[in-house]
Parts: C-alpha cells; sequence; structure tokens
C-alpha cells in the first residue's frame, strides 16, 4: 500500500472494538502485526473481517444476571504458529458463571522449545489474569465460595 494510515486507522479501530467483540480478538492480533507495512492482502483481510461484522452485529458480550459467582478459566497456546518468528499464540477466556468476563489472544514474547512449554506460559499468563481479577472481585467485596477452575488444552494437534 502506498499510504499505510487507512490502514493503521482501520486496525485501531478493531483493536477498540475487541473490547466488546473477543470472536475477532485472534484476527486483530493478526492483522495488527503489519501496520508498519501493510500489504493489499492485509487491507483486503481488515475489510473482510469488517464484513462478517456486519453480518453478525448482536454477536458482543452477555452478561447475564442469573448466572454463578464461580470463576471458569480456559488456556490454550498454538506451538510455534507464526511462520516467520516460529513463536507460539497465547490464548486464554475467563468466564464468571456463563459470562465472559476476560480473554486474550497474543503471540508469546519467546520461542517456546515444545508445546509443553508454549503451554505453560499460556497458563502462567491466565494465572496472572486470575489473580489480579480475584483481587479485583475483593475490592468489590464480592467473596468467592470455591476457587477457579483451571483447564487447558494440552493434547498435541491431529495431523
Amino acid at each position: 500500500m502506498s499510504d499505510p494510515t487507512s490502514y493503521r486507522s482501520l486496525i485501531g479501530r478493531l483493536i477498540y472494538l475487541t473490547n466488546t467483540r473477543p470472536d475477532i480478538s485472534y484476527t486483530v492480533q493478526h492483522l495488527s502485526q503489519f501496520v508498519s507495512q501493510p500489504l493489499l492482502p492485509h487491507y483486503n483481510a481488515a475489510i473482510r473481517l469488517l464484513r462478517y461484522l456486519k453480518t453478525s452485529p448482536s454477536s458482543g458480550i452477555l452478561l447475564s444476571a442469573t448466572s454463578s459467582l464461580k470463576l471458569n478459566a480456559f488456556a490454550d497456546s498454538d506451538w510455534a504458529r507464526c511462520p516467520d518468528s516460529r513463536k507460539s499464540i497465547t490464548g486464554f477466556c475467563i468466564l464468571l458463571g456463563s459470562s465472559l468476563v476476560s480473554w486474550k489472544s497474543k503471540k508469546q514474547q519467546t520461542v517456546s522449545r515444545s508445546s509443553t512449554e508454549a503451554e505453560y506460559k499460556s497458563l502462567a499468563s491466565l494465572t496472572c489474569e486470575l489473580q489480579w481479577l480475584q483481587h479485583l472481585f475483593k475490592d468489590l467485596r464480592i467473596t468467592f465460595h470455591s476457587p477457579a477452575s483451571v483447564y487447558c488444552d494440552n493434547r498435541p494437534p491431529s495431523t
């Protein structure tokens, strides 16, 4: 692209939109890697994401008033997913009852030597977020009667 400012502006808006649309977090994270030198295929992918958003305007976050006060956390990583850097992608989500309250999809800072190491890094990131949430709920005087449940997908990908 000769002028990348429109792509940068679009990606900035999409990053803001991930606050209420966690389903696009991974795609936006991937597209944001190319803001310094975007190519036409990157711009076309961002436009395709906008078309997806237009077809599903009511797919945001729903906070249920009747769900239980139990934290359930799910973590996963995609070992060596990035073809350029061979870095893994960490992903997690945390539910309060049936309501999504926190999520993340991010490329890991270092290259993992195994899928197990990538999973541990994902779990470590999830644990930090859980601790922060529990401190936040404590400040809000919300108490939990049981510890958070943590789930991790530790099976290797099928070939």
